[in-house]
């Protein structure tokens, strides 16, 4: 090829005019497993990953996805490095590089050398075994710090089938095991990537609210099956507004949905806890025809709205949840632990469980392990993740480990 002919092809392939609203990450890698692992870490740091499994599909991609980051790992049997860095070459790719290894392996140190004199753009090696931490440092300068929100209406996505569920551990504070899970919505977008709830979520008076809520209860109940065979028996909780219960027949639309499983014992419903101290009387009541079908109902994000649950003179919720904004730096905070102590001795005197959210350091969940709380949820111990990892995970760690 020409000198002119490659300028030609090149300009061809720029993506004038293309508006990015995420960064894309092309990982290339020809075993499947090790694609999938990659692309949940790339998805949890703010990329919308694709996977190329030859180097005809990076070609490919380099020509129509133009992506911001090139993930190469290094594994035997895979496809030759050298082949794809001369490849990025030849292609003028201004992404940045990747290499997943051992830093001190002589290939690894052969495909630097390489890729220096190809005039790439090589990030410093991500060696392995590899933490969330070591890949955010490598490629948090790719992702804006805060994407603009995306204009995606609730209705789009439930149309386009863009929404999915994810799953956060509960953790027995006493023992580390895994004691349940809460199912969180996530939105996947096909420009946007994952888009968490904040940016779509729609007000409780908004129509499409209920079908938000259908979506959730028939999701979650097909996520438990896969659970249940592929890591074990879980309980899960569930988020929905507490207006869902003005209907006569929300009770039925729950029942009529569980698994006809040997395993399932039931589930939780979190409900908002200014929700519940808004409209007392409906909460009461929900929670009572609950209870009949093993369902629990739980008052979620409980803070200083405590005082008004305990003036009620009969309590049949199952569970309190506190507040991240008093959980978090609670160990340092006095006024914020004496306020989680109270809704802790409020949940004893009912016999109720709680859960700490938010508990993101050790100092936190010493301190919420002293004054007694049941369970823990938080970046600690695991973050929101989909079905499949939340399976792989729950199989390979029986108790949970605090994350370094």
């Amino acid at each position: 090829m020409t000198d002119t002919a490659k300028q030609d092809n090149q300009i061809a392939e720029t993506p004038f005019g293309k508006r990015r609203m995420k960064p894309r990450a092309c990982i290339v890698e020809s075993k499947h497993h090790v694609r999938s692992l990659l692309s949940e870490a790339l998805e949890e740091q703010g990329f919308i990953p694709h996977a190329c499994a030859t180097l005809d599909d990076l070609d490919t991609s380099l020509r129509s996805d133009f992506p911001d980051a090139i993930v190469i790992s290094f594994s035997m049997n895979g496809l030759a490095v050298s082949d794809i860095l001369n490849l990025l070459a030849v292609r003028a790719c201004a992404a940045s590089v990747l290499l997943i290894g051992r830093p001190d392996a002589p290939a690894v140190k052969a495909a630097c050398e390489l890729g220096k004199n190809l005039a790439l753009d090589l990030l410093p090696v991500l060696p392995t075994p590899f933490s969330d931490r070591d890949l955010h440092a490598r490629v948090a300068a790719l992702v804006p710090a805060e994407p603009p929100s995306p204009p995606v209406d609730v209705a789009e996505a439930l149309g386009a089938g863009w929404l999915e569920l994810w799953y956060q551990p509960k953790i027995n504070a006493r023992s580390l095991s895994l004691g349940g899970a809460e199912a969180l919505i996530r939105m996947r977008h096909p420009n946007w990537g994952i888009v968490p709830p904040s940016h779509f979520i729609p007000d409780a008076d908004d129509p499409h609210f209920r079908a938000l809520s259908d979506f959730v209860i028939g999701r979650v109940f097909q996520d438990w099956r896969y659970l249940v065979a592929k890591s074990g028996s879980i309980h899960i909780s569930i988020n929905l507004p507490l207006a869902f219960f003005t209907d006569a027949n929300a009770v039925e639309v729950l029942r009529m949905q569980f698994p006809n499983h040997p395993a399932f014992d039931g589930m939780t419903v979190e409900v908002d806890g200014s929700e519940v101290v808004q409209n007392l009387p409906l909460a009461v009541e929900a929670a009572h025809r609950l209870r009949f079908h093993n369902i629990g109902l739980s008052i979620d994000d409980v803070g200083t709205e405590w005082p008004a649950l305990a003036a009620l003179n009969e309590f049949p919720f199952a569970e309190i949840k506190l507040d991240r904004k008093f959980v978090d730096g609670s160990s340092s905070a006095r006024l914020k632990r004496s306020v989680c102590r109270q809704i802790v001795d409020l949940a004893k005197s009912h016999g109720v469980k709680t859960v700490a959210e938010g508990v993101e350091t050790r100092d936190d969940f010493l301190a919420m392990h002293g004054i007694g709380v049941d369970f823990i949820q938080g970046f600690l111990f695991g973050k929101p993740m989909t079905t499949r990892k939340f399976a792989r995970n729950s199989r390979q760690r029986p108790a949970f480990v605090p994350v370094a």
